[in-house]
């Protein structure tokens, strides 16, 4: 029985040293001043991949805050034309309603006032008109002074602009005067919404005493909407309009939504900034007015060659990517750097420095920590 336990020791042992001579040997790498041969595992282990360079537009980019927006014509405050008690009151906040709906009824007493008073306006105009008439007849055969005939031409006008005031009353509490002068008196106004969209706030209840002054609906047509940024002193110049702007939310940065810059302000914030007002061109009713939004403006737009974000190294406060200089062996290479986009970057070296030849865009950093790990 111990001659089985010590020939089991003895086997793990030898299993753990040429282990750790298998590790030892992975971990040793062939350099030569700022250029490294890997072995087909290290180049594995380290994820190596190569290829040649790509030109494409490539783009600088501002980041930006904001949020969603509506111009006026897109936003409306509901009011009572006139002051009363609620008798219906219809929607709840999300309900989409379309122009000229009634949104509730509002009864005043008063209204019933005013429609007596049009139909005695109009009743004293049809008498100072005949009377009128008839002293312009009269005058004509001298049977009546032309002073008389003045009073009842002005009677005439006076009654007539009362008639058309009280009918100007009338139309603004939305109550038709032809209505009225058939006999059909009501007592209670209509709350008509003004513009389509969606109700975002109800402050009306039924039995509410309300004045014209109380905002009873707002409403926002959502198809109106824009994106609203900061843009900071100095970053202002680099705006123009129309230039590209993608926007995302916090909730979802993944999901890109493109607009266009339409409008640039002309007047400083308190804290320097300027807003700018850009056209959504992908359209999204869960964009609701209100919603905070990152968006990123393109600027500077250059084509040139690229490489992923990745490839590029910093040592000693410089940027180097990896040549391929024969199978399995890197070499650093210095780089200028340009825009970045979309995980690329510009490298604005002479472009003669890239003809057929290969860089690593994957490995990077595994490659310059093994190089200068071993140096050290």
């Amino acid at each position: 029985m111990k001659k089985s336990i010590i020939i089991i020791v003895s086997g793990v042992l030898m299993f753990s040293c040429s282990k750790k001579e298998e590790n030892t040997a992975t971990e040793h790498f062939a350099t030569s001043g700022d250029q490294i041969t890997l072995t087909d595992l290290q180049k594995k282990n380290a994820g190596v991949e190569t290829a040649m360079l790509g030109s494409e537009n490539i783009a600088n980019k501002i980041m930006l805050t904001g949020q969603i927006d509506v111009p006026p014509t897109g936003m409306a405050g509901v009011s009572s034309s006139s002051g009363g008690i609620i008798k219906v009151a219809r929607f709840l906040p999300g309900n989409y309603v379309s122009r000229g709906q009634t949104l509730a009824v509002v009864e005043n007493p008063q209204m019933s006032r005013l429609q007596q008073e049009y139909l005695q306006a109009k009743s004293n105009l049809g008498y100072a008109q005949k009377d009128y008439e008839r002293q312009k007849y009269l005058n004509k055969f001298q049977a009546s002074s032309d002073k008389v005939t003045q009073r009842a031409a002005n009677e005439a006008q006076s009654q007539s602009a009362a008639v058309r005031g009280i009918e100007s009353q009338l139309r603004t509490y939305g109550i038709s005067p032809g209505s009225v002068s058939t006999g059909n008196i009501q007592k209670s106004i209509s709350v008509i919404a003004p513009i389509s969209g969606y109700i975002s706030r109800v402050n009306a209840t039924i039995g509410q005493h309300v004045s014209p002054a109380d905002v009873l609906y707002e409403i926002v047509n959502n198809g109106q909407v824009h994106l609203a940024l900061k843009v900071f002193e100095k970053d202002l110049s680099k705006i123009s309009l129309g230039q590209p702007v993608y926007a995302y939310t916090n909730q979802n940065p993944q999901k890109k939504y493109s607009a266009v810059v339409k409008l640039i302000g002309k007047d400083f914030g308190p804290d320097r900034s300027v807003m700018i007002h850009c056209e959504l061109i992908d359209k999204d009713e869960s964009l609701i007015p209100g919603t905070f939004m990152n968006a990123e403006v393109e600027i500077n737009m250059n084509q040139g060659f690229t490489i992923p974000d990745d490839a590029i190294v910093t040592w000693d406060h410089k940027q180097y990517i990896f040549e391929e200089v024969k199978p399995k062996t890197y070499k650093m290479f210095p780089v200028a750097i340009g825009n970045s986009e979309n995980g690329l970057t510009e490298i604005v070296n002479n472009t003669s420095d890239f003809q057929n030849k290969k860089f690593v865009t994957k490995g990077a950093y595994h490659l310059l920590m093994a190089l200068k790990n071993v140096e050290e």
